[in-house]
């Protein structure tokens, strides 16, 4: 966006549209699905929101930046925190998030489900 990045607004609620991977876009180009973040009565920007299926897939990049490596060269301690942190952000209720998150982290599908229930019973 061009014109009102140096806005404080925008500079505070950057980060956090970034890591849901969001898009800002200028609030009279807002579509219908697109949140539009109004400050002091004015409309200021609007937030693109990503489909569910690309918020994952941008969770996990982000996971193997925090981690610093691929989520498949984690130890099984680590992959089961990957998978705890996931469900509670919902990663699951997507279509084919298990299918998604056991390719990233190189394991079946049935050891993603065993990580759940593991979490479950304890």
């Amino acid at each position: 966006m061009t014109g009102i990045d140096d806005e404080p607004f925008i500079t505070a609620v950057k980060p956090l549209v970034d890591a849901m991977g969001g898009e800002l876009v200028p609030p009279d180009e807002a579509g219908p699905d697109d949140v539009v973040l109004a400050w002091e009565g004015a409309d200021v920007v609007a937030v693109r929101l990503p489909q569910l299926a690309d918020s994952l897939d941008h969770i996990l990049a982000a996971m193997e930046r925090k981690k610093g490596k691929p989520l498949a060269d984690l130890d099984r301690k680590a992959k089961q925190e990957v998978v705890r942190i996931l469900e509670a952000r919902g990663a699951f209720s997507v279509r084919h998030g298990v299918e998604t998150v056991a390719s990233a982290l190189g394991v079946s599908r049935f050891t993603v489900y065993n990580y759940l229930n593991r979490e479950k019973e304890s």
